[in-house]
C-alpha cells in the first residue's frame, strides 16, 4: 500500500475516532484497500454490529471480485485469475472456454460501452498497459519501446473480437488481453450497492478510490463528497450525492511515473498507444440508471476514460455518447472547464476558483 494512502488513511480513522467520541450520531465507517485503492464505506442509521456484518460482507464481495478479476496477479502459484486464464486462451487461439455468467454479463456490457466510445473505452488493451509498466504494483520509470508500441497498436485488439455465447468466450484476435481496470470498481460499486438495498439499508455511501455512490443520505442532509485536486493532497471542491447518483474520477496523479520531466499515467489512448499528457482529471457524474441498462456506479468509472481521453476540442462529443450532463475536466495546464449543470453543483474550497463554463 503507497506510504501516502497509508497516512491518509490513519488520519482518516483518527478522526473518524475522535468525531465518534464526542458523536451519538449513528454513522459506520470502515476501510480497507481493495482494487489497488483505499475503499471507504459508511453505514448511517444502523447498529455498529449490523452495520459492520454488512461492511465485512461488502468488503469480502470486493477481495473475491478483486482476485478474480486480477489483470496481472493469479490467485496463488501456479493458478492464474478468472481474468488471467482466460487471456491465456485468448492467445492460445480461438476455441471457446467456459466462463461464469457475472463475468459474460460484463463482458457484454464492456463491449457495448467500447463500442459506444468508438474504442477510447477499451479493456482489450492489457499489452499495452503491461508495456508501460502497468501491470505492476509500484510503478517506475520504464524503457520506451517506440517500434513495440507501435506494433501493438498495429495489432488492433478490441472488445468486437470476443465472441460470447452460452457462457463461453473466445477471440478472433489473439492480441486481445483483458483488463478491466477501468470497469471493475464502477460494477463493484453497484453490486455493493444492490446488496446492501436487499439488506434494507436506507442509507450509506461506497467509495472506491474516488469512485463512489450514494444510497439515501446522511442524517437529515445529502451526502457530501469530495473531489480530488490533481497537483495537491486535498479536494478542490465539495458536491452533494444524492440517493443513487455515483461520481467517478480518472486523473493522472495516482499510477503514473516520471521520465525526462514528464508525467507517464496510466490512462493510454489506444489509437497511439501512449498515455495521455494533455488532462489532468475528469470528474463525471452520474444519476440513477433504468433497470437492465449499464448502472450509475459502471458508468462513473467507464465514461471519465473516454473523455479524459480525447482531444479539448473533442471532449463535449466524448461524454455526450454517454448522456454525462454533469462533468469537469482539468487539463494539462490546470485549466478548469465545467459543464453549465456541474457547475451549479460544485462547492468550491479555494475562493475565486476560475473556471470555464462549457454549455
Amino acid at each position: 500500500m503507497p506510504k501516502t494512502l497509508i497516512f491518509f488513511a490513519l488520519l482518516a480513522l483518527i478522526l473518524f475516532g475522535a468525531y465518534q467520541l464526542n458523536s451519538k450520531e449513528p454513522l459506520y465507517h470502515s476501510q480497507s484497500y481493495v482494487f489497488g485503492t483505499l475503499v471507504d464505506i459508511s453505514i448511517y442509521g444502523e447498529s455498529d454490529e449490523r452495520a459492520r456484518l454488512l461492511s465485512n460482507q461488502v468488503l469480502q464481495d470486493f477481495q473475491n471480485l478483486h482476485n478474480r478479476l486480477h489483470a496481472w496477479k493469479p490467485i496463488s502459484e501456479g493458478k492464474p485469475s478468472e481474468l488471467g486464464q482466460l487471456n491465456i486462451a485468448f492467445e492460445q487461439g480461438s476455441k471457446p472456454v467456459s466462463i461464469s455468467p457475472d463475468l459474460t454479463a460484463m463482458l457484454a456490457d464492456a463491449t457495448a460501452l467500447s463500442v459506444k466510445s468508438n474504442g477510447l473505452f477499451n479493456p482489450a488493451i492489457g499489452h499495452l498497459i503491461g508495456a508501460w509498466g502497468f501491470h505492476r504494483d509500484e510503478f517506475s520509470a520504464v524503457n520506451i519501446d517506440d517500434e513495440k508500441i507501435k506494433t501493438l497498436v498495429k495489432t488492433n485488439p478490441s472488445m468486437a473480437d470476443i465472441v460470447l455465447e452460452n457462457n463461453t468466450a473466445y477471440s478472433k484476435n489473439p492480441a486481445v488481453k483483458l483488463d478491466l481496470g477501468g470497469y471493475a470498481k464502477g460494477y463493484a460499486l453497484d453490486i455493493a450497492a444492490n446488496y446492501l438495498r436487499k439488506e434494507h439499508v436506507k442509507n450509506a455511501l461506497i467509495n472506491i478510490g474516488g469512485n463512489i455512490i450514494a444510497i439515501g443520505q446522511h442524517g437529515d442532509k445529502a451526502w457530501r463528497v469530495g473531489i480530488q485536486h490533481p497537483r495537491a493532497p486535498t479536494a478542490i471542491a465539495t458536491l452533494d450525492l444524492p440517493d443513487g447518483w455515483a461520481v467517478g474520477t480518472s486523473g493522472d496523479y495516482q499510477r503514473y511515473f516520471m521520465l525526462d520531466g514528464k508525467r507517464y499515467c496510466h490512462i493510454i489512448d489506444p489509437r497511439t498507444g501512449y498515455p495521455v499528457q494533455h488532462t489532468q482529471a475528469v470528474t463525471v457524474l452520474v444519476p440513477p440508471q433504468l433497470p437492465k441498462q449499464t448502472q450509475a456506479g459502471v458508468l462513473s468509472d467507464v465514461a471519465s476514460k473516454p473523455i479524459f481521453i480525447e482531444s479539448a476540442v473533442n471532449k463535449r462529443k466524448a461524454d455526450q455518447v454517454f448522456g454525462i450532463d454533469n462533468f469537469m475536466v482539468i487539463d494539462e495546464k490546470a485549466n478548469i472547464f465545467v459543464s453549465k449543470e456541474m457547475a451549479k453543483k460544485l462547492n468550491w474550497l479555494t475562493p475565486n476558483v476560475k473556471f470555464t463554463t462549457i454549455p
